[in-house]
């Protein structure tokens, strides 16, 4: 299907937790020539931070990364999305998902609560154009494909970029979320990356997906092996995290959402723009 033409969301975002970026942030972000502003973190269905991180900048569309299907309410989400969409046209983008069985009780048979969550939506005129889905495997990736602009992977390699291509075929949008680790120190940058995905990789659909990769069981145990932790999470000099990021392009995505692990990315951000951001000269 595609993202709306209305929206164009470049070949690089930046992607961070909700709460961890500033209207300030978003503003450096959109200066730098990044393509779009994800939001993680399951942000309310009130989308009120949304909308001022879109207030307080001029052009560059910001995507939610995701919201929770079972935290949001989707009729408030449709309301929140239509009060945006009227202040502020052509900048928001509705990124949902159904996250992990391990922080939500009420988790069960995700694919129906992604129907049924998905057609609230739509009885409530959020355009599939404008939405995206939070999508690992290949059902949820086929729903993607189906019912929404694309998909909006989190926690993978290029591994995956290159077999969620394959699922969506051609059109879908493919936007995953690299991890980067900002150093050169790579025993430095491993620890920080085992410190981080530890939690992750203990939960059900996350390893079963890297197990769906090629990964071995041995991999993603004891924070995951080194070869593991490389795919996942790119450090070095900023030409080298140039060139793990461009890979997921290579592999089939339309968009990338750059996660830099810290609480100030900016250092990181204006490096990386310098070498994936087209300048304009």
């Amino acid at each position: 299907m595609g993202i709306d033409e209305g929206i164009e969301l470049g070949r690089f975002g930046v992607w961070r937790r909700l709460g961890d970026i500033s209207p300030d942030q978003a503003r450096e972000a959109e200066t730098l020539g990044f393509g779009a502003i994800w939001v993680g973190g399951s942000p309310p269905a009130d989308l009120a931070e949304i909308e001022r991180l879109i207030a307080a900048t001029e052009r560059v569309p910001v995507v939610t990364g995701v919201v929770n299907m079972w935290r949001a309410d989707p009729d408030e989400v449709a309301a929140s999305y239509h009060r945006i969409e009227q202040a502020h046209p052509n900048r928001f983008v509705l990124g949902v998902g159904v996250g992990h069985p391990e922080s939500t009780k009420e988790f069960s048979r995700p694919l129906e609560k992604i129907g049924h969550y998905l057609d609230m939506l739509e009885a409530a005129k959020v355009p599939s154009q404008r939405l995206v889905l939070a999508a690992l495997g290949p059902k949820a990736l086929s729903v993607a494909a189906q019912r929404t602009a694309g998909a909006h992977p989190y926690l993978t390699s290029p591994r995956h970029t290159l077999l969620a291509r394959k699922v969506l075929g051609d059109g879908p949008l493919l936007a995953p979320t690299p991890t980067v680790v900002f150093t050169t120190d790579v025993s430095a940058a491993r620890a920080t990356a085992r410190a981080f995905v530890v939690r992750y990789l203990g939960l059900s659909n996350y390893r079963r997906n890297l197990l769906r990769e090629g990964w071995d069981e041995a991999d993603l145990d004891h924070g995951g092996s080194d070869r593991l932790i490389d795919a996942l999470f790119l450090h070095g000099t900023p030409e080298q995290i140039a060139e793990g990021l461009e890979a997921h392009i290579e592999a089939g995505a339309d968009h990338v959402a750059v996660y830099v692990l810290g609480d100030d990315p900016s250092h990181a951000w204006r490096a990386l723009a310098a070498e994936l951001v087209p300048s304009d000269d």
